[in-house]
């Protein structure tokens, strides 16, 4: 098992989680995170940290395209560990249904 950050995160990015992670494994790309599924020890301590309520264990059933994006992203976008202000929109798109479609950039972010 792993953690995976899922779309709520998505124009939110809280970055609370990054600052509890004891191996550093979430990766940043410009409007989201993800976690990198090989470098997490499965502590679970990120997932009540996240106010959107994102990250989810992958474990959980219809979450296979999420485990994919997870992968994928977290091989090309820069590592965070510290804490950053969410973005400005995030307290209106937390909930908002079909983020990934509408609003997601594959870009990366700045890292640390």
């Amino acid at each position: 098992m792993t953690y995976i950050v899922t779309d709520n995160c998505i124009r939110c990015k809280y970055t609370d989680c990054v600052e509890v992670c004891p191996v550093d494994c979430f990766y940043e790309g410009e409007n989201f995170l993800v976690i990198h599924p090989d470098e997490c020890i499965d502590c679970g301590v990120c997932e009540p940290e996240c106010p959107a309520e994102a990250i989810k264990p992958d474990t959980e059933p219809g979450l296979d395209k999420w485990l994919q994006i997870n992968t994928e992203y977290a091989k090309i976008w820069p590592n965070i560990t510290v804490k950053r202000d969410p973005l400005p929109e995030s307290k209106e798109m937390d909930g908002v249904a079909g983020k990934y479609e509408k609003y997601f950039s594959p870009k990366p972010g700045t890292g640390d």
